[in-house]
């Protein structure tokens, strides 16, 4: 049985003034699956996210989600088409609490308007309850619970990139894309969102990860795609992307193998 691509692009090509960030890049996204998309700093990853989220327009490049042609070109239909994304940098409303930083995220779902804001019909009355009650049970999903009411810029930074993902997974992603949300954490952390991506890909969400923690990449990822210099240098399964002799060269070193 051949399993269904949740995202397959193709060609994608992006450059900045002299700079060809991404060269004919092709991935595909198992329906699923956690998928890594790895390489050295400065290879494309990150470029690759911008563009596939809207926040850079491709060059160049075909591109399927879900089935169908898809085009990203705005952040907000891209998140509306089942794409939800972290980044490197963390991107939480400092001043807002844990608990409403995720019910900004069910709120690209929501129906109320301007109007039912503005006017606090009873529908709308109900839907903000539902909402809350959607985020507190995200939180706890993801292990946050208990601060639901402090301030996310007081959270540890392991618990701020769990709050993302919360926050990511209230949009109800299809897929949901990761740009490095190991980094920072320490061993126990790492540990605990090792097992909190398994469970999510478990309730079948599907992932496509950037990641430099080359163990956490290799023992959860069911495949790999290898930037270097914008071009793809291997794709695969993990052990064999690990023996693939230009990602030794280009990305893992000799004493990965």
């Amino acid at each position: 049985m051949t399993t269904q691509l949740l995202l397959d692009v193709s060609d994608v090509s992006k450059r900045f003034g002299g700079v060809q960030a991404l060269d004919s890049v092709g991935l595909q996204v198992p329906q699923g699956a956690i998928v890594g998309l790895i390489g050295p700093n400065g290879a494309g990853k990150t470029t690759f996210f911008n563009v596939i989220t809207g926040l850079y327009p491709a060059d160049s490049g075909i591109f399927l989600f879900d089935g169908k042609d898809y085009f990203p070109q705005s952040v907000a239909k891209v998140t509306q088409s089942g794409l939800a994304r972290t980044f490197q940098n963390i991107r939480l409303f400092g001043e807002m609490t844990v608990l409403e930083n995720v019910m900004v995220g069910c709120h690209c779902r929501s129906h109320a308007g301007l109007l039912g804001a503005i006017f606090r019909f009873p529908s709308t009355l109900r839907e903000e309850k539902a909402i809350r009650e959607k985020s507190l049970a995200l939180l706890q999903y993801v292990g946050l619970s208990e601060y639901a009411d402090m301030q996310a810029r007081n959270l540890s930074y392991g618990h701020q990139r769990r709050l993302e993902i919360a926050r990511a997974l209230a949009t109800e992603p299809k897929l949901l894309a990761l740009d490095e949300p190991a980094a920072g954490m320490n061993a126990t952390e790492k540990l605990e969102l090792r097992e909190l991506l398994l469970r999510i890909r478990a309730d079948g969400k599907t992932i496509l990860l950037i990641e430099h923690d080359v163990s956490l990449v290799m023992g959860i990822c069911d495949s790999l795609t290898v930037l270097d210099y914008g071009k793809v240098i291997a794709t695969g399964k993990p052990a064999d992307v690990r023996a693939h002799p230009e990602v030794i060269k280009a990305y893992l070193g000799q004493g990965a193998v």
